[in-house]
């Protein structure tokens, strides 16, 4: 049975670029906030695999490392870097710094980003296209093989004025399944192959906004800037997403394990599923993680949580259960796991998910076009104040199984 979840929030949701108020919050979070800058935190030192407990459930993305809750705002932005400490050091490897130095031009539609980093130099490029007009333009940054809007339809987002961006990979590390480990421009640049691909892409995609930022004649409005990918390139995006909080909406496209889909729920689903020790034919996660083939448990953390690192910006995904690997009940799971965050900052519908059957994989069929079509409008064009959650699926999982947390109110 096909679940349609529309719920009305009554709250004034805010839009980009639009002040956010509530009527009994205070503190309302915006989508291109950057709660890493309202707390500093003290990290602390990552335990070894040896020393891990194994968590069955799903762990609470509300609970920290000291066993203490989070109950605000400020405790949130240390959780947060928390979980993405955790994320890079057992999963990902390091993302480094921005390099010494960066610098942006733009020729035609060609956008050069050049860099250097303790003598060692890289070069990076993307095609630019601009809407006819005036800006500021909101613009999307596509990943994967479709050009400047990813796997999605470009006139989703040419037809409505936005600016599109095509990202390319292949400049930071090569895709593909026989491919060297670290391979590619960004380990030119830091030379450490135990880092996987995802690190190196990700931070390509931080590098790439660096450069819009030093371009203010491409009137690119960079507060608000999307991101979408499908397939592998949808695990770039919300791991982008994740780790940069610049990127107002992100639209990950059929994502899979290692994206929406928590690694323990997974795991327990009959199949050919990308279970974590799948997951390792080719480079993109760092070199020790295959520690957790054979237990998944022993995570500290798992993919609701580095979902919930978007919040409380916008965030769409977008499933197909006609293919199995996808293991799309996990990311049903995963989204609702995850969306506990949203509703701790009283915006639960700026996490939205579609999980739709009947089309090839990476081809968005005209019935899930209504709901990427409102999270455009919603969080890059400014069309509407508030929206209504939007929650599709043919799937009903047993939520109470993995989610055994509270949802706090974190502004209060």
């Amino acid at each position: 049975m096909q679940i349609r979840h529309l719920q009305l929030i009554l709250v004034v949701a805010a839009m980009i670029p639009m002040n956010l108020s509530c009527a009994q919050k205070k503190d309302t979070p915006k989508p291109a906030d950057t709660l890493n800058q309202l707390s500093d935190c003290v990290l602390g030192q990552m335990t070894s695999f040896e020393g891990l407990m194994e968590i069955e459930d799903l762990p609470n993305p509300f609970l920290m490392r000291n066993g203490s809750q989070v109950t605000n705002l400020t405790q949130w932005a240390c959780r947060r870097k928390e979980v993405i400490k955790q994320i890079q050091f057992y999963e990902t490897g390091i993302k480094p710094d921005a390099p010494d130095t960066l610098s942006a031009s733009i020729s035609d539609s060609t956008m050069v980003i050049r860099m250097a980093d303790d003598g060692k130099s890289l070069e990076m490029t993307a095609s630019v296209i601009l809407p006819q007009g005036e800006g500021p333009f909101p613009a999307v940054i596509g990943i994967g093989f479709g050009g400047g809007t990813g796997s999605l339809p470009a006139e989703l987002f040419t037809d409505r004025g936005i600016a599109t961006i095509q990202y390319n990979l292949n400049e930071l590390a090569p895709w593909g399944f026989d491919v060297e480990r670290g391979s590619g421009g960004f380990y030119e640049l830091y030379s450490d192959p135990s880092v996987g691909f995802f690190t190196a892409w990700s931070w390509g995609v931080s590098r790439l906004i660096d450069g819009l930022e030093l371009l203010p004649e491409l009137t690119i409005d960079l507060d608000r800037l999307a991101i979408t990918g499908c397939s592998f390139a949808g695990k770039i995006v919300l791991f982008s997403a994740a780790f940069d909080e610049r990127i107002a909406l992100t639209i990950a496209q059929e994502p899979g394990g290692g994206g929406a889909a928590p690694w323990r729920v997974t795991e327990t689903l009959d199949g050919e599923r990308e279970i974590l020790k799948r997951a390792q034919g080719a480079p993109w996660y760092a070199s020790d993680f295959s520690k957790f083939n054979e237990d998944v448990n022993k995570l500290p953390y798992d993919h609701h949580q580095m979902v919930s690192l978007v919040a409380p910006r916008a965030l769409l995904v977008l499933g197909n259960p006609d293919y199995e690997w996808l293991a799309e009940e996990s990311t049903h799971v995963g989204c609702e796991a995850a969306k506990t965050v949203w509703k701790a900052m009283g915006v639960p519908e700026r996490l939205g998910y579609s999980i739709v059957a009947g089309h090839p994989h990476c081809q968005l069929p005209a019935d899930q076009q209504p709901e990427v079509i409102a999270f455009i409008e919603r969080y890059l064009l400014d069309k509407t104040s508030s929206g209504e959650e939007i929650a599709i699926s043919p799937y009903s999982p047993d939520l109470d199984r993995w989610i055994k947390w509270k949802t706090p109110d974190l502004l209060e």
